[in-house]
């Protein structure tokens, strides 16, 4: 090895990627994926425009490629939670199945048909071109879960179509890995002139089998790391390695086998480490740590693949197969189109999600990407032209695929956007009694996205204060009574808020919110201790202004970080509370959730009863769950369980 090279290589490209990160970040201003950016930088810093760096020295960093493929398989397979696939397996089976069965017949005969307008497959025997079909077919077969993942939450979408789309993109996934490992075994003796047998059969057997059960092994080796007490700077180097090793150890029996056997034995490290991440995920309790890990390194991870796969593509070659990359992006489409519909029909999905399922799994990014570097790698006759003409597809794909899959969620009438969601989905508050304090807690749960209403008994009050400041949900009460009360609020408010000075209105209306509306979650603040107990009988939040100043203060003094964070001290962490509506969540543990790394559960109420929460307690419908974390992050919980 030259390690003067490696060592310039390495400089040349630290540069680069830093480039690329700037750009990645910029070309999202034009709405434009992010791997778009470090794909462009790439090519500008390529061989081909600035020549900052030559093919030799991207050449010599392919151990950094194999690090992110390991990464890429080890992310797909930290996606597969079977937990969160519940209920919609007849659907995503007979979807999943059909679209791969399209894709990879219909592609494939478009690449096996174009063979001479292509390059790189002019001079190939009839198995050669066979080979690059069948690659081919397998990688544009492939998603993106990461992309289906962002879109999903950007629209805050809920509901069937979403989650059978979610599920058939993290099997397919799978899938495709475990067809790429077959199909690269046939592509190996086609491209050899070897013939298929029986023994050819056995022995592809054997290596998908092998594969799988290194998986497993991998997967022993890296819980070891996952559960030591060593820092993340220690762990994701080391689950990394792992990862580089499992793709040198596969070479190496490769070229052992080929030198040594009478067959080569290909085990494919992409499966491999696949399997691995998919074991951990649902037969080890270090799933979260794992997508910790994972997360922590995605992007420096992900600007190094993309820029690299830039690099590598040559713009003549590019530009010579556009036609014929436009040609096979058509295809793909209609591809998509009749698994989708027939995978729904056999499904029985309803009709209007066959009809636009299609749209949902247009986006191609990381495995595809992944696949196609590693074909380049392992075929060496096909090189990297044929990963040009993969790259170009997949990058059409990326471009096109968002714009589609919101069209398609909007369709379908699942987008939760702040303009589309129903009136059952807003939580509703009702604050009587208006005054600072009032309006200024309507100010921040109208910032939270709940619907407020302002009552107050006394005109004057509402009189004076309804054209300030824009806030405009004050509303007249004037007299206590429930007809009075059902005219002005919303019939399935969630909470009650009394803040008036005579405590016997206040005790009035409590009884009214709690006995005619259902209003559990109600909060009054007293003036006197002389009705407290009334409250209390009706389950209300009774809140004394001195006592509470004690009790915050108390917090603070024993808790500082913990007060911090609830009462928001710490503007980057919030406090919410979901009741869970969704039924794929009912009956599941805590711990088989995947939530974000930065959220915890910090309570469950349940029919009145508070429950302190643990890593095996079931969750149920209508369960309230106290969470802490970022606001984000909480959007995405929420999204999760329900509302």
């Amino acid at each position: 090895m030259d390690y003067g090279l490696l060592a310039f290589s390495l400089a040349a490209f630290a540069f680069t990627a830093l480039a690329a990160f700037q750009i990645g970040r910029f070309s999202t201003r034009f709405h434009l994926p992010l791997i778009s950016g470090y794909l462009l930088a790439g090519i500008v810093a390529g061989p081909f425009i600035l020549r900052f760096m030559d093919m030799a020295s991207v050449e010599s960093l392919r151990f950094l490629d194999e690090v992110s493929l390991a990464f890429i398989a080890f992310a797909a397979g930290s996606e597969m939670a079977l937990d969160e696939l519940r209920g919609r397996y007849r659907s995503i089976g007979w979807n999943t199945l059909t679209q791969i069965a399209a894709i990879y017949l219909l592609c494939g005969a478009a690449v096996f048909l174009l063979a001479d307008a292509i390059p790189f497959m002019q001079g190939l025997s009839t198995g050669g071109r066979l080979a690059a079909s069948l690659l081919a077919g397998t990688i544009l077969a492939a998603r993106s879960p990461s992309s289906a993942i962002a879109i999903i939450n950007e629209l805050r979408a809920r509901g069937p179509f979403v989650k059978g789309v979610l599920g058939v993109t993290l099997v397919k996934d799978v899938l495709i890995v475990a067809l790429f490992a077959v199909s690269t075994s046939i592509a190996a003796t086609l491209l050899n002139d070897h013939h298929f047998d029986l023994g050819f059969i056995i022995l592809v057997v054997f290596e998908i089998l092998a594969s799988i059960g290194f998986g497993i092994l991998v997967a022993q080796v890296m819980a070891l790391v996952l559960r030591s007490h060593w820092e993340d700077r220690v762990k994701i180097p080391l689950i990394l390695l792992i990862g580089y090793l499992v793709f040198a150890l596969s070479g190496e029996i490769r070229q052992f086998s080929h030198e040594n056997l009478p067959v080569d034995l290909l085990f494919e490290p992409l499966l491999i480490c696949m399997v691995a991440s998919f074991w951990i995920t649902n037969r080890s309790p270090y799933r979260s740590e794992l997508r910790h890990l994972l997360h922590q390194v995605e992007t420096p991870i992900f600007v190094i693949f993309f820029t690299l796969i830039g690099q590598a593509l040559d713009l003549s070659v590019l530009q010579a197969l556009l036609p014929v990359t436009l040609v096979i992006f058509a295809v793909r489409l209609a591809a998509l189109f009749v698994g989708g519909y027939v995978g729904g029909t056999l499904a029985g999905d309803p009709p209007r999600f066959n009809r636009l399922t299609w749209m949902a799994y247009i986006t191609q990014a990381g495995v595809g990407l992944g696949l196609a570097k590693e074909v380049a790698i392992e075929f060496p006759e096909l090189g990297n032209d044929f990963a040009t003409l993969m790259v170009a597809a997949i990058v059409l794909s990326q471009l096109a695929g968002p714009p589609f899959f919101k069209f398609a969620i909007r369709l379908v009438g699942e987008s939760h956007l702040p303009k589309d969601i129903a009136d059952d989905e807003i939580l509703d508050v009702v604050i009587v009694g208006i005054e600072n304090q009032s309006r200024q807690l309507a100010e921040r749960l109208l910032a939270h996205g709940w619907r407020v209403k302002l009552l107050d008994i006394d005109q004057s009050h509402v009189t004076t204060l309804t054209a300030s400041d824009g806030l405009r949900h004050e509303h007249w009460l004037p007299e206590i009574t429930a007809e009075r009360v059902r005219e002005l609020i919303e019939p399935k408010t969630e909470a009650a808020v009394t803040l008036l000075p005579d405590d016997a209105d206040s005790l009035k209306l409590c009884q009214i919110f709690y006995e005619e509306f259902g209003i559990t979650r109600q909060i009054t603040r007293l003036n006197t201790f002389n009705l407290v107990e009334q409250f209390r009988e009706l389950g209300v939040h009774v809140l004394d202004p001195a006592n509470a100043m004690v009790h915050l203060l108390d917090n603070f003094v024993r808790a500082p970080q913990l007060a911090a964070m609830v009462f928001e001290d710490d503007p980057d962490h919030d406090v919410i509370q979901v009741t869970i509506t969704d039924p794929s969540v009912d009956g599941l543990h805590l711990r088989e959730l995947i939530l974000p790394d930065d959220v915890l559960v910090m309570a469950i109420a349940r029919r009145g009863h508070s429950i302190v929460p643990h890593g095996y307690t079931n969750l149920h419908l209508e369960d309230e769950v106290t969470l802490i974390g970022p606001t984000e992050s909480l959007e995405e919980v929420a999204l999760k369980l329900g509302y």
